[in-house]
């Protein structure tokens, strides 16, 4: 199995609404379901379909656990943060923003989908909660006002306790799409701290990154390498945005990956001597499927509540 496995643990708690017109949250046991987001693809990439639940085995800190729930992701409940920068470095991306995140949301009609919207600059607030109405964050990315440093890791862990102040669904995936140039210039947060918030969440980090300088001169490259690595670390993916139409692009291919990933959970074992950090691990059973398909999916997730 490739070295690249991960997991998006991707769990708990979202009212499941439908278009018509997710220290931070703690991935809890007490015999709850967690639920697992799995992405399967072939050697050119693309997505693998038609897997069943007797395709996989599923393991937690190496002891074998029954998978009791199994769909498409594009049937289950889905709660997605738009974590938007709002730095003068970046303003001139505001109106593709608008337009991109407009076709985005409105890929999600028919589905069991909210949005929340989140701008940061000098500060993190939150624009819209999450809705189902795609023109209620249309309408707040219009009235987004730009700042001057950016306070890109507290986003990150703002967004992230989104997710544990509402109710969800014990199937719900969660997800963070952040649009950034990666540029972190304020003195809170850190890269650790947002990282844990996130997995904390159960949240999966979809990271825009943008590039408005192409040469390494007056571009901040540790920035960009970090919110990759965001991304990397979550079990989601990075785009580098070099041209402003590389956003739109962007976007409809975290569309595409969402609507073609797997759900799947399972229950826990309630073992508190076990160490609060729990590690998952998912292959498939069938040798020859398994030589040829790569599994995107996080690893670990937090099983005891953060001091």
């Amino acid at each position: 199995m490739s070295s690249t496995l991960r997991l998006s643990a991707l769990a708990l708690w979202a009212f499941p609404l439908t278009f018509t017109a997710q220290q931070p949250a703690t991935l809890q046991l007490n015999s709850r379901l967690l639920t697992l987001a799995l992405n399967a693809t072939d050697d050119h990439g693309a997505p693998v379909r038609n897997l069943t639940v007797s395709d996989f085995a599923l393991t937690e800190d190496d002891r074998p656990q029954r998978i009791a729930f199994f769909d498409q992701g594009s049937a289950t409940p889905l709660d997605v943060v738009l974590v938007v920068d709002a730095s003068e470095s970046v303003a001139p991306y505001q109106q593709l923003e608008r337009a991109a995140a407009n076709t985005f949301l409105h890929s999600f009609e028919g589905q069991q989908a909210r949005v929340a919207l989140i701008a940061f600059a000098d500060t993190v607030a939150e624009r819209t909660p999450f809705t189902s109405d795609p023109r209620r964050i249309d309408t707040a990315l219009r009235h987004v006002h730009h700042g001057h440093a950016t306070a890109l890791y507290d986003a990150v862990s703002f967004a992230s306790q989104r997710f544990s102040d509402e109710a969800f669904a014990p199937n719900a995936r969660r997800v963070l799409v952040l649009i950034s140039d990666g540029e972190n210039t304020t003195h809170h947060g850190s890269y650790g701290s947002a990282l844990e918030a996130a997995q904390r969440a159960g949240a999966t980090v979809y990271s825009l990154v943008l590039i408005p300088v192409e040469a390494d001169a007056g571009r901040d490259t540790g920035g960009e390498h970090a919110l990759m690595q965001l991304a990397a670390d979550t079990a989601g993916k990075s785009y580098t945005i070099t041209q402003h139409t590389d956003l739109a692009l962007a976007l409809e291919h975290v569309s595409d990956d969402l609507r073609t990933q797997y759900a799947l959970g399972y229950y826990p074992p309630e073992t508190p001597e076990m160490s609060p950090i729990r590690h998952i691990h998912l292959q498939l059973t069938n040798p020859e499927l398994q030589s040829r398909t790569t599994l995107r999916y996080r690893t670990t997730y937090y099983a005891a509540a953060q001091p």
